[in-house]
């Protein structure tokens, strides 16, 4: 049986508390370097409100363009963030012997193996949606191109 929009509209405010609660206590103030591990959750809630994104856009085109358009600009803005946190990942020192990989390594994205993998996994998995879903044009504009409403 399917949830109800009433149930399932609950666990959203759950998420973003927990955000919320993790960064209130496990993020000091001062320089402070990313772990990898921290790079890889974030990478993947970013891929899952993506995923959220473009279940939403995807329904509600049809029947209110305006919206849908401007869910699909926000879609196309986390799987940007999502990218770029993909990058800092690779650039980020590796757990346990504090290494920063090689400058070669993170321009080409080779994988480091597990857990490492699984990441980049995850992010090819996305990008076969993007290339569906997102142009190449959409993807590299700085605009939107919408007018507010």
């Amino acid at each position: 049986m399917p949830a109800t929009p009433a149930a399932t509209q609950d666990f959203v405010p759950y998420a973003t508390a927990a955000v919320d609660f993790h960064r209130a206590l496990n993020v000091p103030t001062g320089p402070l370097v990313a772990s990898r591990p921290e790079l890889d959750c974030l990478h993947e809630h970013l891929l899952s409100l993506h995923a959220l994104l473009d279940a939403h856009a995807e329904r509600t085109t049809p029947l209110l363009p305006a919206e849908g358009e401007h869910l699909r600009a926000a879609r196309t803005r986390l799987w940007q963030a999502a990218d770029h946190l993909h990058a800092a990942y690779h650039c980020a020192p590796r757990t346990g012997s504090g290494e920063v990989p090689d400058a070669e390594a993170c321009r080409t994205r080779l994988p480091e193996g597990a857990p490492e993998l699984t990441l980049c996994r995850r992010h090819q998995d996305a990008t076969r949606l993007v290339r569906r879903r997102t142009t190449p044009t959409d993807l590299h504009s700085p605009f939107t191109g919408l007018v507010r409403h």
